[in-house]
């Protein structure tokens, strides 16, 4: 049976597997991320796979990047924690160097195709992702293909404008991010409270919360909120029929009631809105990115398993 190296890129650690077609783990591994010397980058990466291939017989590589991943080209644009990675061609440098057919996509991206390969997404062809964390990111699943729109910005789910307010040519207004991720649950609670967002974070919010703090409790009922908006612009603009949630945030075991008991409030008041968004937590946490990453390089070459 073929089996492939695969690499998930993060900001601290990269995380690495040898699997197979089937998505099973047959070695898994991570060491520090190099994130200034793309030369100490990539002799760390081959190293990897010189030592897979020892024991292993590897046909391919795929890789989870941060960024604006091209896949296309092997190149990633915008910025991360890993300015190195931004600019070389990994297709063509990795792929010079191992002789190995290499795919690389979007670690958002990523995420999604491993819930959808066999998570919460599985057996369903349209998919939102929205991951929840000190900003809000996520992913499109189209007719079971990453939909990354034609800037690579399909997902962005964050930029989204949510309470605006235009006066005499004056804008004001705040994104999903500063109203719905965990950052801003942080900064209402703060306000609220009267204390530097440095004291808190979003674990000591919800502990105040359940201990009865009413600043707290205010500021958790608004992110929730926030949450369950953002959550009902989606159905409606794209209809998909699940969104799945993720971030260390959706861990919390009411998470979902709460965003369903704001959802209903909301559409009381569009009495016209008769869809309910279909909401489900992430299944995968840590090896999200690993399946995801193989899934999209089977994807790609055609060598994805019978369902």
């Amino acid at each position: 049976m073929p089996q492939y190296i695969v690499f998930d890129v993060g900001g601290t650690y990269v995380k690495y597997a040898v699997m197979n077609r089937q998505g099973d783990f047959l070695e898994k591994g991570s060491y520090p991320s190099e994130r200034h010397d793309f030369a100490k980058f990539k002799a760390d990466l081959l190293a990897v796979v010189r030592q897979a291939r020892t024991n292993y017989s590897i046909q391919g590589m795929a890789m989870s990047c941060p960024g604006g991943v091209d896949s296309e080209s092997g190149i990633i644009g915008g910025s991360s924690a890993l300015p190195c990675i931004h600019g070389p061609n990994f297709k063509e440098v990795f792929g010079g160097e191992t002789g190995l057919p290499i795919e690389l996509e979007n670690d958002a991206n990523c995420a999604a195709l491993g819930e959808l390969w066999k998570g919460a997404a599985k057996h369903h062809r349209d998919v939102a992702f929205v991951v929840v964390g000190t900003g809000i990111g996520g992913a499109v699943v189209k007719e079971g293909r990453i939909h990354k729109g034609a800037h690579l910005h399909g997902g962005e789910f964050g930029y989204m404008l949510m309470d605006v307010c235009y006066e005499d040519g004056t804008v004001k207004g705040k994104t999903w991010s500063e109203l719905g991720a965990t950052s801003a649950l942080v900064r209402m609670a703060a306000a609220d409270m009267g204390v530097p967002e440095g004291e808190l974070n979003g674990e000591k919010v919800f502990a105040l919360a359940d201990e009865g703090n009413a600043a707290a409790q205010k500021a958790v009922d608004r992110f929730y909120f926030s949450l369950a908006h953002g959550i009902f612009n989606l159905q409606y603009a794209y209809d998909p029929e699940k969104i799945v949630l993720g971030g260390a945030v959706s861990n919390r075991p009411d998470f979902i009631e709460q965003i369903e008991q704001r959802l209903s409030l909301l559409l009381a008041a569009v009495p016209f809105a008769k869809v309910k968004p279909v909401i489900e937590k992430c299944h995968f946490k840590n090896d999200a990115n690993l399946l995801g990453a193989l899934y999209h390089y089977l994807q790609r070459r055609g060598e994805l398993p019978p369902a």
